[in-house]
């Protein structure tokens, strides 16, 4: 079977975690703000925070940012649900905003028609890898006076206008699952250039404690364990300093694509805009007929190809049609989620795989 996505480590990942587990720190040393201090360079930020995963890092950049009951964050519903499950854990509400059919993330243009004094953020996601038109959502942002944070999860090493993705919203998250840009396990991290909400996520990520002058723990807020640890980020050390070679690779996987699919009327193949450099986190292709979608994927997982969905409507989940989005609808997401399909792209990705799987959906469509 070939899969999806695959983490790509090699004998110098596995020498840099030996390294630590020999070392007398396995959690709370010095490999942490290392680590830090590398992805907030690599970013061109000047603050990074590591947590133990994704969605630790989200509820931490949304408690950092007051989001609390009774307010409103706009948001896709073209993501992983724990972007706006963590709004639920604050006691907010999510307000979908419907996505663009080009590149399936949110439409900035009907953003600014969502907005209510209740609004308190705008939380755009980078589907995919590729970055939204975040000199538009910020320049909305800033006249209502809203919190900008991406969740950009899945854009590590992606570029807006030459801009590190990182480098604009007031706060971005990052996570570091075994199939995203570089891995750490699992893993994840907050980063941004303001001080007020950096000594936040330090003070939340520990418990809500820290060491006064004498050394004694006091807790001053209701906080979380979510920390990571040395061996963890030894790993990401080792992985960021290769993370342009593994996009690079990604780009070549999507040219293969191109080369081999761009002639079938049958499907929509992802797009990515000319002032974006996208991470290429994932390689999504729609079908036009919406009849033959689920044919499709079940014709490639017989052929052992890993297909996958990324993702249905967030509102579509029976948790969150029992909680408020029964009858809830947005034109362009249900057209995204019922023609979606994920291919496999990673760095270790053959292009004679890439030929095998486009000789797969050529041979579906009828073509020889």
């Amino acid at each position: 079977m070939i899969p999806y996505g695959h983490q790509d480590i090699d004998e110098t990942d596995i020498k840099e975690v030996i390294k630590v587990l020999k070392s007398d720190w396995l959690t709370q040393g010095p490999k942490i703000l290392e680590f830090e201090k590398a992805l907030a360079k690599y970013c061109t930020a000047k603050y990074a925070v590591a947590v133990c995963n994704g969605t630790a890092a989200l509820h931490l950049a949304y408690s950092a940012s007051n989001i609390q009951k009774g307010d409103e964050v706009i948001v896709t519903p073209n993501t992983f649900a724990a972007t706006t499950n963590m709004f639920l854990a604050l006691g907010a509400k999510p307000i979908f905003c419907d996505i663009n059919l080009d590149t399936y993330n949110i439409d900035e243009t009907k953003i600014e028609k969502l907005i209510t004094k209740k609004t308190k953020a705008i939380v755009p996601v980078d589907f995919a890898g590729q970055p939204n038109e975040m000199g538009k959502i910020m320049r909305i942002a800033k006249k209502h006076k809203l919190i900008v944070i991406e969740d950009a999860c899945q854009s590590l090493g992606a570029k807006y206008m030459k801009k590190k993705i990182g480098s604009i919203a007031d706060l971005t998250v990052f996570s570091f699952h075994p199939v995203k840009s570089i891995t750490t396990g699992e893993g994840g991290a907050i980063i941004t250039n303001n001080k007020k909400y950096y000594d936040k996520l330090l003070l939340f990520r520990n418990h809500g404690i820290y060491k006064d002058k004498t050394g004694k723990n006091v807790m001053t807020e209701l906080g979380f364990n979510y920390r990571i640890t040395d061996i963890q980020t030894a790993l990401g050390i080792n992985q960021l300093k290769k993370i342009d070679s593994f996009i690079y690779k990604r780009h070549q996987v999507v040219k293969w694509y191109e080369q081999e699919l761009n002639s079938l009327k049958e499907i929509v193949l992802p797009q990515e805009l000319p002032h974006n450099y996208s991470a290429w986190h994932l390689y999504v292709i729609r079908a036009r007929n919406l009849n033959e979608r689920n044919e499709l994927v079940l014709y490639l997982k017989k052929n052992k190809i890993g297909v996958n969905f990324h993702y249905p409507a967030v509102y579509s989940h029976p948790y969150y049609r029992k909680n408020g989005f029964k009858n809830f609808k947005l034109k362009n997401e249900d057209i995204y989620q019922d023609t979606c399909i994920t291919l496999p792209c990673f760095t270790q990705l053959k292009k004679s795989e890439v030929k095998y799987i486009s000789n797969k959906i050529k041979k579906f469509y009828g073509y020889k």
